[in-house]
């Protein structure tokens, strides 16, 4: 689903710096940013006090503010405005969540895995910023694969989660996550060369 009308003249009015559009447009997505804030959180078994909470939203908030809107200018309108919101709002949030969480690899004793988000050396290739790229990246996986690499790298699910909802063995997850990430960055280094 791409830009709604609502979204693109909400979008317009805060981008021109219109009299209230800020103020309404945080009207529109703290509900969103917050669900972003606690499945962040609660995906990582990391507890968050609502000072916390608040702190979270207000930094996903003031990093789309920073630099002019630079985060929204960067939108191109080939998703919902919700979904390049969440996408943006979850990288700001497990980027804050690790730097005041050193030791965010708190599992929960259920078999969960820490994200790959969590992980020190998590691969660069896959911390693409844009939705669209990763859509694109996404399209050259087959079906089965980009469904487990959009429920984990952008919906933040864990390994458990995505076994239950999909169906499939949880130890088979890892691997097929591996795969994927070389088909992307095959596909990647041959976006950036071609």
């Amino acid at each position: 689903m791409g830009l709604s009308e609502i979204d693109r003249t909400l979008l317009e009015r805060c981008l021109a710096r219109k009299p209230r559009a800020w103020e309404d447009f945080v009207d529109r997505f703290m509900g969103l940013v917050m669900h972003v804030v606690q499945h962040s959180s609660q995906a990582r078994s990391i507890r968050l006090t609502p000072e916390d909470r608040d702190d979270l939203c207000a930094e996903v908030f003031l990093s789309l503010v920073k630099d002019n809107f630079a985060i929204l200018r960067h939108f191109r309108g080939q998703s919902s405005l919700a979904t390049y919101l969440t996408v943006v709002a979850r990288r700001i949030v497990v980027k804050e969540l690790l730097q005041r969480r050193p030791a965010a690899r708190l599992g929960d004793g259920g078999g969960r895995r820490p994200s790959a988000a969590v992980e020190p050396h998590a691969e660069p290739a896959l911390q693409i910023e844009n939705r669209e790229e990763v859509e694109r990246l996404l399209e050259e996986l087959p079906e089965s694969e980009a469904r487990i690499v959009r429920m984990h790298h952008l919906e933040g699910r864990s390994y458990q989660e995505i076994s239950r909802a999909l169906g499939v063995p949880e130890n088979s997850i890892g691997p097929v996550l591996s795969r994927a990430r070389m088909k992307m960055r095959r596909a990647g280094a041959n976006l950036s060369t071609g």
